[in-house]
């Protein structure tokens, strides 16, 4: 199972927000790439990474920060965030990222997924990031009446290679994942899904692990690492058992 940490870029700095809320941001580190090195020096492999405002607005400036972390690092590195064109998916992997996370752009346009998954296989996963059980989108900004259960199906038949499930209910409030809503998508969908949100002991990091035979892949763990709940050596250690 790989443990992701993550780094959310909001206007070049790194932080964490409150259920999704921009009017509730907490900065951790004012420069990405100290924080990546932290967590490559401490034994991780791979970084999540999100481009917060390219994820909002659709454009940003913070794709320098993640070219740096791709080209600077030996991090295998998951990006998403406002990447909304198949011209900005092959930049992103052209400078070094390992795989892409869409959200927004595949739900909105599902040629658009099946278009990316074909051109650059095993490359393209999809974020699925819920609110009382539906698709939320645009950053969190913008909710849907889709089901996650029923995007994480199409997603998985259109080719995405994985699914990120992230209660945002749960995302930055340190009140435990929701893990059996991870379970029933990663059973539908029948591809790899890396749980996100909530994740705050590492008695989470334990109990997700136990569920890796349900095709749990993954998890990703932010607020409670930079909060200091959560030791990044523990956890690698709790994952790669």
């Amino acid at each position: 199972m790989i443990f992701f940490p993550a780094i959310d870029i909001c206007e070049g700095l790194c932080v964490r927000l409150e259920k999704g809320d921009f009017n509730k941001k907490t900065i951790f580190n004012k420069n990405p790439l100290d924080q990546a090195i932290f967590f490559e020096d401490h034994g991780c492999e791979w970084l999540h990474v999100v481009d917060l405002d390219g994820a909002k607005e659709g454009e940003s400036e913070n794709r320098i920060f993640v070219e740096e972390i791709a080209s600077k690092t030996s991090l295998k590195v998951q990006f998403g965030g406002g990447l909304r064109s198949i011209e900005k998916i092959k930049k992103a992997l052209d400078s070094g990222v390992e795989r892409i996370v869409l959200g927004t752009q595949a739900l909105n346009n599902i040629e658009f997924l099946e278009e990316a998954t074909d051109l650059f296989p095993n490359k393209i996963a999809v974020g699925i990031d819920a609110r009382n059980g539906k698709v939320s989108t645009n950053g969190w900004t913008k909710d849907s009446n889709i089901s996650a259960d029923e995007f994480a199906l199409l997603a998985a038949s259109k080719g995405a290679c994985a699914i990120i499930f992230t209660d945002i209910d749960k995302d930055g409030v340190m009140s435990g994942p929701n893990i059996s809503s991870t379970i029933e998508i990663a059973k539908k969908a029948l591809i790899p899904v890396i749980a996100s949100g909530g994740i705050s002991t590492i008695e989470d990091v334990i109990e997700i692990k136990k569920n890796e035979k349900y095709g749990i892949s993954g998890m990703i763990c932010g607020r409670a690492i930079y909060d200091k709940k959560i030791n990044v050596v523990d956890a690698l250690k709790a994952t790669r058992l």
